[in-house]
């Protein structure tokens, strides 16, 4: 339904690398998009980063964001020149940000989310990250067949960010019932045009 926005991807990443000091763990800056776009998504209907989500053992991963955040042999042209003007790749676990964030590339509302993700969250490591969103239900669904080996990961579904958490410690998913209402109506009815089943 949604176009994977690679430009959008690389802010957010530079974004959270820029804010956590220059360098930013990959699988923690990757938890933290995942927060924003769930964030985002229950309040305004729409994911920041159009991204395409899978369950792994650690968590969601936003798959194209991912492999913007690691040296991958398939991304295009265009993602890897993109890419290397804001940020650097040093190892398979971490990258830094190298030119200041554009910040026109995001609405008011992802900025604000993006910001409020990493006041919130920003302190967690990658691994309090990990094990912060197996408490979620898009994860959880999948917890029994990564465990049992039935596959490596399992596509995630937009409509079960709307499923609330049973941890309640998460300020940012404190919405209203009738704005998570709102918005999931509102996604619903996109991907609806999207598909042209309504």
């Amino acid at each position: 339904m949604f176009d994977f926005n690679h430009k959008k991807a690389v802010q957010a990443l530079n974004y959270f690398a820029d804010s956590d000091g220059g360098t930013i763990n990959k699988m923690k800056a990757i938890k933290l998009i995942w927060l924003s776009d769930r964030a985002h998504l229950r309040r305004f209907g729409r994911p920041i980063i159009m991204d395409q989500y899978f369950a792994l053992p650690f968590g969601p991963i936003p798959s194209n964001t991912k492999d913007l955040a690691e040296i991958n042999l398939f991304l295009s042209e265009d993602e890897v020149n993109y890419r290397n003007q804001y940020i650097n790749v040093i190892d398979k676990y971490n990258f830094q940000s190298v030119n200041k964030v554009d910040e026109k590339i995001f609405s008011k509302t992802d900025l604000t989310m993006l910001k409020n993700v990493y006041s919130e969250f920003g302190d967690f490591s990658e691994f309090e990250l990990s094990e912060l969103s197996h408490t979620f239900p898009e994860w959880k669904k999948h917890e029994a067949g990564l465990i049992n080996g039935t596959a490596s990961r399992f596509q995630m579904n937009y409509l079960d960010f709307f499923e609330d958490s049973a941890n309640d410690n998460c300020t940012i998913f404190k919405e209203s019932k009738e704005l998570k209402e709102l918005a999931k109506d509102l996604y619903s009815e996109n991907v609806a045009l999207a598909y042209g089943t309504c």
